[in-house]
């Protein structure tokens, strides 16, 4: 799961809370695939006023030190050929991040904590970081004490108008042994055009979710082209684009989503989706956003 700056490095925001360890190895893992370097970051977010800022200061660097060694040692134990950068910095954990995402293959963050990137209300930092971040960003959660029962990727897609940057990133997740796609696509209530005497006349194809897979198939057709390794297959049903990815997601391998858009599931703004999706599902999240000079 990477994009294709095989030379960027994934950039890890770590924080001093239990299950950090389990964040730092998967971006481990995700920058081994991709054949990167990692580096794991702890951003300190000092008090405001100076003398409380000195008080603080010694113990909470000693503090984000540690973690980062810490986590250091223990991604190197499973990845020791694994070239790791460290890095400790001062200011807001979003804002750190999101200046390290214009260099940066892959950010990953947990779901939540205490302390350093934590300090936010749940989901600020992941939040804020989807939104602005010019690369990947994967937010993972908490594991149940169970794996995934299948090795399913799921990606959410807007049959009108599929974005080809949040699609390739699907493929090339699911484009590993055992792996495979489901493309998801929300079908809405059809639009009133006028009334007849038969009464409301239906715009578009989504006036059946047949005809929307129908024509979700057909788009997906260069796609199969492109990745014949890669097994697709697609899910079409009526109802909340939320609800449905929600759903799609439960013991999935990980869910793709981009980052706005007008219409099905890209009517969802990525606040929506973000308060929904990155809060509310049952696997990791992947938030793709557009290319450099899209936005």
């Amino acid at each position: 799961m990477h994009d294709q700056h095989a030379t960027r490095s994934v950039v890890v925001g770590v924080v001093e809370a239990e299950g950090q360890e389990q964040v730092a190895l998967r971006a481990a893992h995700e920058a081994t695939r991709a054949g990167t370097g990692l580096r794991i970051m702890h951003a300190v977010e000092w008090p405001s006023p100076p003398d409380a800022a000195e008080a603080h200061t010694a113990g909470g660097t000693e503090r984000a030190e540690r973690t980062i060694t810490h986590l250091s040692e223990a991604v190197h134990r499973q990845f020791p050929d694994l070239a790791v950068e460290q890095e400790l910095v001062s200011g807001s954990p979003a804002s750190a991040l999101i200046h390290q995402s214009a260099e940066a293959a892959l950010i990953v963050v947990g779901h939540r904590g205490t302390g350093g990137f934590a300090r936010l209300p749940l989901g600020s930092v992941s939040l804020q970081v989807a939104t602005h971040s010019r690369c990947p960003v994967l937010v993972l959660r908490p594991t149940r004490g169970t794996e995934p029962s299948d090795n399913r990727v799921v990606v959410g897609v807007d049959v009108d108008d599929i974005q080809p940057h949040v699609m390739e990133f699907a493929l090339r997740a699911a484009d590993s042994p055992g792996a495979w796609l489901e493309v998801v696509h929300a079908s809405t209530r059809p639009e009133l055009l006028s009334t007849g005497p038969t009464g409301p006349l239906l715009v578009g194809h989504e006036t059946r979710p047949i005809a929307a897979k129908e024509l979700l198939e057909e788009r997906l057709g260069p796609y199969r082209s492109r990745h014949p390794d890669v097994d697709i297959r697609t899910r079409v049903e009526r109802g909340r684009p939320t609800n449905l990815l929600v759903e799609s997601s439960r013991h999935a391998k990980v869910l793709v989503v981009g980052t706005h858009g007008r219409t099905g599931l890209r009517r969802l703004m990525l606040g929506s989706v973000s308060g929904e999706v990155l809060h509310t599902a049952e696997c990791p999240v992947v938030v793709v956003p557009p290319p450099v000079g899209e936005k």
